[in-house]
C-alpha cells in the first residue's frame, strides 16, 4: 500500500531539487525579480491608495498561491519567488495604505519580513524568495538614503500631504533641490553601489543570487521611471 506524500514532504523535495539548478532558472529568477519589483509601482501603488484593506488582504493571496506552487514541480521557482514577495507587499499594504505621511518610518516597515526571511535562509529554505526580498529591501534602503542625503524627505512628506493637483508643483520644486553637481555625484555613488552589487550577484551559478541581482538592479529602472515621472509632471 502506497503511503501519501505530506505537503511538507513535498515542499522539503522541491527544494532539494533546485540543489541543482539548470541554467534557465537563473533566468528566469532574474526576469522574475526585476518583473515583481515593478508590480508595486504599477499594480500596488493606486491600488493600496484607495483599498488598502484589499491590497493587506491580497498578501494571503501571494502566500497561499506561493505555497501551492512550491508543491507542483514545474512552478516551485515562481512558488519561491511569490512566498518572498508576499513580504514586500505586505510592507507596502501597511506603509502606502496607513502611514505615507511619514518618511522616517518607510525603511522599518518594508523590512518587517527581515527577521523570517533571515531565519529562512539559516535553514536553507525559500532562498529564492528570501534573496529577492533581501535584493528588494536592499534597493529601497538605497533610494530612501538619497532621499535623506539631498534634503528631499520634506517633499515626500508634502506629496503625500497635498491634494492630487497639486503633486506637479511638488515635483518641481523637489526636481530644483537635486539640480545641482553634488546632487547628481551622490545619485552616481549609490547607482555605482547597485550595479557593483548586482552585477557581484550575478556571476553565481545559483537562482537566488540571480533573483537578488533582479532585484537590485531594477531598482534603477523603478528610480529611473519615478524621476521622469517627476519630470514631466
Amino acid at each position: 500500500m502506497l503511503s501519501e506524500t505530506s505537503p511538507q514532504t513535498k515542499i522539503t523535495e522541491h527544494l532539494a531539487l533546485r540543489a541543482d539548478e539548470p541554467a534557465s532558472d537563473r533566468l528566469t529568477a532574474f526576469l522574475a525579480a526585476a518583473f515583481l519589483v515593478s508590480v508595486p509601482v504599477f499594480i500596488q501603488a493606486p491600488l493600496v491608495r484607495f483599498q488598502p484593506w484589499v491590497s493587506l488582504s491580497i498578501t494571503l493571496v501571494w502566500l497561499i498561491s506561493g505555497f501551492y506552487m512550491l508543491r507542483q514541480r514545474p512552478f516551485s521557482l515562481w512558488g519561491d519567488l511569490a512566498i518572498g514577495f508576499s513580504w514586500t507587499w505586505l510592507a507596502g499594504s501597511l506603509y502606502w495604505g496607513w502611514l505615507r505621511e511619514n518618511p522616517y518610518v518607510h525603511l522599518p516597515i518594508e523590512a518587517i519580513g527581515l527577521p523570517i526571511v533571515l531565519v529562512l535562509i539559516g535553514q536553507s529554505r525559500f532562498k529564492i524568495g528570501s534573496y529577492f526580498y533581501l535584493g528588494s529591501l536592499l534597493g529601497t534602503a538605497i533610494t530612501d538614503i538619497y532621499f535623506y542625503w539631498v534634503g528631499l524627505i520634506p517633499y515626500w512628506r508634502q506629496v503625500m500631504q497635498v491634494e492630487p493637483t497639486a503633486v506637479g508643483s511638488v515635483l518641481q520644486a523637489a526636481l530644483s533641490q537635486i539640480a545641482n553637481p553634488i546632487a547628481a555625484v551622490r545619485a552616481c555613488i549609490l547607482l555605482a553601489i547597485l550595479i557593483v552589487v548586482g552585477g557581484l550577484a550575478i556571476k553565481s551559478d545559483k537562482a537566488y543570487w540571480w533573483a537578488f541581482a533582479g532585484a537590485v538592479l531594477s531598482t534603477i529602472l523603478v528610480d529611473t521611471l519615478f524621476l521622469i515621472t517627476a519630470i514631466l509632471a
